[in-house]
Order: structure tokens, then sequence, then C-alpha cells
């Protein structure tokens, strides 16, 4: 007995030893970040030797870096090349050498960071136009079209070009143009103070094309003799196209000819793509007005209006219009297939299908049911012994990003996990793929077994966890266990206390209006959000709402998982006019997030479906079609939150 108190006494001790040290760490964490430098040393000298005192050192250095010696931060960074905190501090260092003006440090330096960011892209250029200006200036030209506020270090770079006559008026314009484009009216403004006397849009006149366009525009108190009046009309139209696409075609069919053919294929291509994107059956038509100086977003958009015409001919147009990058993406290259077999043309199609079936995604699998075959997992070709295992889960990087996440600290213990894993094999990914699974890490195993180029392991790429918690429900209200599983995958990659920035949470990420919605549906008593990252009681109400949301929608999968991701008032409202394939819905839905994480949904429910051995059930099937608008009997909204 005595022997077991002992034990005891000593596990404790040992407990309470790592509790206070966890909570040294995070005060020194919390330290460095209000900036308190004494609270700091005190919390370094209790946490040396830590598997995280390299945090604390970085956080010692990085305070003080402005006083820091060169000699000081090249010392750490060669201590600690293992960490991602070595590319962290050179990073910053850089900045401060070049804010100084200490610039053959800073040249010494510059070559060993991976990833420069603008800033300090802005600054190797300035060290550099020290000794080749004209050479610079034409590298940093393309910056100057960027639409979001240059940082600091650009400046200079930007004043060298302007006086060098390197940046015409014209080039004020596009800048201009691209923030309007971008909704960016407060950077359109200041860019306008660089324009020649007289030229400028008035501000006053700007914000009332802003704030109230279709009445600006019927006002038609318009000074079109200089550029200012013309583009001030040119984005009124284009503000217009936001809310109403048919509304600003028709102003624009009047004004038009009091405009260059520049100038009118601008705007028509800015209503054209804003129809397209509300799925207005002028799109098309507008699109022929533009003429042919279309971005590869407006031409997108011309494809998935073509698409739901069915106008083949104008898909293919559209993605051979496209630049060579983008038209190699997955999407375009399956729907270019399927436009050269409604024209007949098999061979060809089948030409770009058989590569894309070869790839793990919603449009590998389609490429492989247009070709006959059935979607399968890849039969896992190799799986690391618990020897490798074992000795991949000592690697010091997985080690702290392993202790970075049990504390919590989850960006730094992703970036920690990334560069431990950054030049892998795939043997060494799947061992690494393991530890994470082992450690209940699941999006690192995951996001790591993605990876792999040759050997596949889809048991970590897929994941089951949770699943006699999740089948309970899945059986309580009759969902096809694959789609939760689908679903999760792609809303949380199943962490269980994941937040969004829009503060939905947990495995299923409900937000708090619709999870108290739910548990008063539910009767649940004692309810309190704090509870949503309880394993059962997230699915519980998550797949509540998800039979809900399928009920509201015609019970059909594709509408559902749109409707759980932008809310199901939205993907009725993007159903088509006539029927179209599940697949052209979910390629045409207007948010970006909700059209990839449809497709995402999908594609994860088809290889959940395999690795469970259910009765498979192609992909195609699975999208069907999405019928007409108040068709298919769908039940009434109700009070959904």
């Amino acid at each position: 007995m005595k022997h077991v108190l002992a034990l005891w006494l000593v596990m404790a001790a040992v407990v309470a030893q790592a509790a206070g040290t966890d909570k040294d760490f995070l005060a020194a964490r919390e330290a460095y970040r209000t900036g308190n430098e004494a609270r700091l040393d005190t919390y370094a000298k209790r946490l040396r030797g830590h598997l995280l005192e390299p945090y604390v050192l970085y956080y010692q250095l990085k305070i003080r870096l402005d006083e820091a010696s060169a000699e000081d931060v090249e010392a750490f960074i060669a201590s600690h090349r293992d960490s991602p905190l070595s590319e962290r501090l050179r990073a910053a260092w850089l900045k401060v050498l070049a804010k100084s003006g200490r610039w053959d440090l800073f040249e010494q330096g510059l070559p060993e960071l991976r990833d420069a960011d603008l800033e300090l892209t802005c600054y190797a250029l300035q060290s550099r136009a020290r000794t080749n200006p004209d050479e610079v200036l034409e590298e940093a030209r393309p910056i100057w079209f960027v639409t979001r506020r240059l940082p600091e270090s650009c400046e200079p770079l930007m004043e060298a070009l302007k006086a060098s006559g390197a940046l015409s008026s014209d080039d004020v314009w596009t800048r201009i143009r691209y923030a309007l484009e971008a909704g960016r009216v407060s950077l359109a403004r200041r860019l306008a103070k660089q324009l020649p006397a007289g030229e400028a849009p008035a501000p006053r006149v700007l914000e009332a094309a802003r704030s109230n366009p279709g009445g600006y525009l019927d006002g038609g108190r318009f000074n079109l003799k200089y550029r200012g009046g013309r583009e001030t009309v040119m984005f009124a139209a284009h503000r217009l196209a936001r809310t109403s696409p048919s509304q600003a075609a028709r102003h624009w069919e009047n004004l038009e000819g009091r405009f260059s053919p520049e100038e009118r294929g601008y705007v028509w291509s800015l209503i054209a793509y804003l129809g397209a994107r509300a799925h207005d059956s002028g799109a098309l038509e507008w699109y022929s007005r533009a003429g042919e100086n279309l971005s590869d977003r407006q031409l997108a958009w011309k494809v998935r209006a073509a698409l739901r015409a069915k106008a083949w001919p104008e898909v293919l147009a559209a993605i051979d219009a496209m630049t060579e990058e983008e038209s190699e993406q997955p999407a375009w290259r399956y729907w270019k297939a399927r436009a050269l077999m409604e024209s007949g043309r098999t061979h060809a199609a089948e030409q770009i299908l058989k590569p894309l079936a070869t790839e793990f995604n919603f449009y590998g699998q389609l490429a492989v049911e247009e070709l006959g075959g059935r979607i399968e997992a890849p039969v896992a070709s190799y799986r690391p012994s618990a020897v490798e295992v074992d000795e991949m889960s000592q690697l010091i990087g997985l080690r702290r990003a392993l202790e970075l996440y049990r504390l919590g600290q989850r960006i730094d213990a992703n970036r920690e996990w990334r560069w431990a894993i950054r030049g892998f094999d795939d043997k060494q990914l799947l061992a690494a793929a393991e530890v994470a699974y082992r450690y209940e890490n699941y999006d690192r195993a995951i996001s790591t077994a993605n990876r792999t180029v040759l050997m596949h392991d889809f048991s970590l790429r897929y994941p089951a966890p949770y699943r006699e918690v999740l089948q309970a429900h899945a059986e309580q209200f009759a969902l096809d266990e694959a789609w939760i599983y689908g679903l999760i995958r792609q809303e949380s990659r199943f962490i269980v206390n994941a937040r969004s920035q829009a503060g939905a949470r947990g495995l299923m990420q409900l937000m708090p209006s619709t999870a108290r919605w739910v548990a008063r549906k539910l009767g649940l008593k004692n309810w309190r959000w704090s509870r949503m990252t309880d394993v059962d009681t997230n699915i519980n109400l998550g797949t509540y709402y998800m039979r809900h949301v399928l009920d509201a929608l015609d019970g059909h999968t594709v509408l559902a998982s749109a409707g759980y991701n932008a809310g199901p008032r939205r993907a009725r409202a993007w159903r088509p006019e006539t029927a179209i394939e599940g697949a052209v819905y979910a390629e045409t839905i207007p948010f970006n997030e909700t059209r990839n994480y449809v497709k995402r949904v999908m594609a994860n429910t088809t290889y959940y479906a395999n690795n469970f051995s259910q009765e498979l059930q192609s992909l195609k099937q699975r999208l069907g079609i999405i019928h007409e608008r108040d068709a298919g009997g769908e039940r009434p909204l109700g009070d959904t939150p």
C-alpha cells in the first residue's frame, strides 16, 4: 500500500509540474504579445531545457530585434534551422536591416529566405536599385497594379517609376479601375489624387455613384468630355450591376454610344460577369457585346453561364480563350472534354479525360465515370512499420508541433508541422500522417497523407473517428453516414474545438443562432454554447440540422450541402429555370467558398462510401438532376434561423 501511495504521489507531482510548465509557457507567450520584457525574462528562466524553449528564445530576441546584433540573430537561425522560427526571425530581421539602411547585411541574408512577402520584395528591389535602377524599375512596374494598399517599402519604387515617366495617367486609371472593381473606393480616391489636374473624378460625384448608382445614372448629369466623368459613369453602371445586372444593362445600352469601343467593351464585360454570377439569362448576350478582352475570371463565369444555358460551343470557346494556366485547372479540363463530347469529338475528349481520371478530386471522379469506370479508393501500397512510426514521432519538429497542439497553439503548431515534413518522400509522409492520427490530430493526418504522389493511404486521407457516436445519430435522423463524414471532413477536418472566423464552432461548424434553434427543437435542457465542443452534442445538433436542410430542399444532397454552408434559402434561389445536372449546379454556385465546399463534400462522400464498403452509388447518381425552381415538392423552410 505504501508503494502504491508513493507511486501516486510521484505521478501527481509530475502532472502538477507539467501543468505549471504549461502555464509558464502560455504566460511567456502572453508577455511577448503584450511587450512585457521583464515578465518574459522571468518565465524564460523557468523554461530552460523545455521542448518549446526555442519559442521563448525567439520571443526574447524578437521583442528586442531593433537593438539585436547580427551575430545574435544568425546564431539563433543557425541553431534552429529545424523550426519555422528561423524563417520567421530572418524575415523580421531583414525588414529591420532594410529600414535602417544596412543593405550589405540585407543582401547577405536575403538569399537564405525561402519566401518573401510583398514588403520584403520591395525592399529587395530598393536594394538592387542602388546599382541597377533601370532594370529594377522594370521589375517593379507590375507591383503598381496590385489592388490593395501597398506597403511603405514599395512607395519609393512607385515614386521612382512616376519620376522616370514609366507610369502614365492611363496606368493610374487602370489601377483605379481595379480598385473600384474590388469595391475599394477609398483606395481609388487616394489614387485619383495622382492624376493630372482636372482629370480626377470629383469625390462627391464618385460617392454619389457608389451609394446610389441607379439614381446617379437616372439623373443624367454627366460631364463626359473628360475621363473622370466617363469613368464615374462606367463605375456607376458596374456598381448597379452588382445588385441588378439587367437594370445596369438597360442603362448602358442608352449610354454606350457616347463612349469609345474600349470603354463599351469594358463595361459590358463587367455587366456580363456579374450577370452570370446572378444567373441572369441575359449574361451570354452581354458577353457577346464585351468583345475578346476578358480576364480569366470573367471567362470562367462565361463558361458557367453557358453551362446553365447548355450552350456547349460557348463553353468550348470560353475555355479556349483562357490563359494556359487557367485552362489547365481540373474544372475547365473536364468541361472542355464534355463540350467536345457534345460536339461528337469523342477521341479528343478522352485524351483530356484519361489523365484527369488519375487525379483524386471532384472532376477526377467525374472523369472516371465519363470513361465508364467506377470510383474506388486506391489500395494502400505501403504502410509504415511500428518502428518507422515510433522513429517519426521522435522527430523534434513533430514533437514540438504535437506539444503546441496540446497547448491549443494551433497556428504555431501547423507551421511547425509543415516545416518538419517539407521535403518528405511518400513513405515519410505516410509515417508522419500515422503519427498525427495516433495523437488524434486528424486534420494533420489528412493534410499530410494528401501530399503523397505515388503511395497513398485513403484510410489516413479519409479517417472516420467518433464513428459509434456518428452512426447512432445517422440512424436516428435517417442520414447517409458517408455524407455526414464527407461534410465534417470539409467543415472541420475533425478538429473538435474548431472555430471559424464567422463564429461557427465544433466538428460540424454550427453558428450560435443555428445551434440555439436546433437545441430548442431537440428540447435540450440546460443548453450552453460551451457544449458545442462536446462530440456527441455537436454531432447531435449538426445531424438534426442536416436532416432539416435535406427535407427543406427536396431531399437532394447537392442542394442540402449548399444549404448547410450558405443557408437553405440561397441554395433554393440558385436553382435553375430549367433542369440541369447536379454537376452544373455545383459549378455555377456564385459563392466561391460554397462552390468549392459542395464539390469537396460530394467527392469526400464518394470515398467514404467506398471506405465503408457501402453499395457504391456513382458520383453522377449522387449529383442527380437539379429541377427548376418551385418544382420537386420542396418542403417549406419553416423557421430556420
